[in-house]
């Protein structure tokens, strides 16, 4: 019987050796394709979906509800934000490609040419100087949230995260209009964007396990409301 696994083992082997060799050999450029395939990034190409309405409000009833932490040793580089995603492209640099048109990049990844639409507002932008990548939860508002009491490796998570709804091109009025603001104190011009908004709004902190005030949870059952699926 060992005999015989040996017999079989050897023939196995063998078997296998004589594939190889017969194989045809891998072209140059077929061996560059595919270490292009495995170093290349995965890239988005739209802002992330947010979940919708009916989870959302089930992960909006789950927010801790707690006062605002005060501001005291707050700055944004204990955020350190727009970090390196591959190459030369930052993280703003990256968004600003998944959310525009026909965007051209220049040899150290900033965008050159392209056109924006902004959800906040309706605009249309025809230059990446117009367009303000928008963090949803503003770094401010996150540390007020409970990101005071992180370390920073998870506020540059927070900063950079391109897998949830938390960073988006909009015109850069209209991030500037909001600030640091709550959804209690600033809502997207356009209406018709709430729904959305609320939705990216309420994951981010879902998922952070972020505090919210009542006027905040408050002001986004409204805005959660103008969802056409409930």
């Amino acid at each position: 019987m060992i005999t015989s696994r040996r017999w079989l083992l050897r023939t196995t082997t063998a078997l296998a050796a004589m594939s190889a060799a017969l194989a045809p050999a891998a072209s140059p450029a077929s061996a560059a394709t595919a270490l292009t395939v495995q170093t290349q990034p995965t890239l988005r190409r739209a802002f992330p979906e947010p979940p919708p309405a009916v989870i959302a409000r089930n992960e909006l009833g789950d927010l801790n509800v707690e006062a605002p932490h005060s501001m005291t040793g707050y700055s944004r580089a204990k955020f350190p934000h727009w970090a390196k995603q591959y190459g030369e492209c930052d993280t703003r640099e990256v968004v600003l490609q998944r959310d525009g048109q026909n965007v051209v990049q220049d040899d150290k990844c900033r965008a050159v040419q392209g056109t924006w639409h902004s959800e906040y507002d309706g605009k249309a932008l025809t230059a990446a100087s117009q367009v303000d990548v928008d963090h949803m939860v503003p770094l401010a508002a996150g540390w007020r949230a409970g990101a005071d009491r992180w370390d920073n490796a998870r506020r540059k998570q927070f900063a950079n995260d391109l897998d949830h709804s938390q960073l988006i091109a909009v015109s850069a009025a209209s991030n500037r209009s909001k600030g640091d603001q709550t959804p209690d104190l600033w809502k997207p011009p356009l209406r018709s964007y709430w729904c959305t908004y609320s939705r990216a709004w309420i994951e981010v902190k879902y998922v952070y396990q972020l505090n919210a005030t009542e006027t905040e949870k408050t002001a986004l059952r409204e805005m959660l409301d103008t969802c056409t699926e409930r």
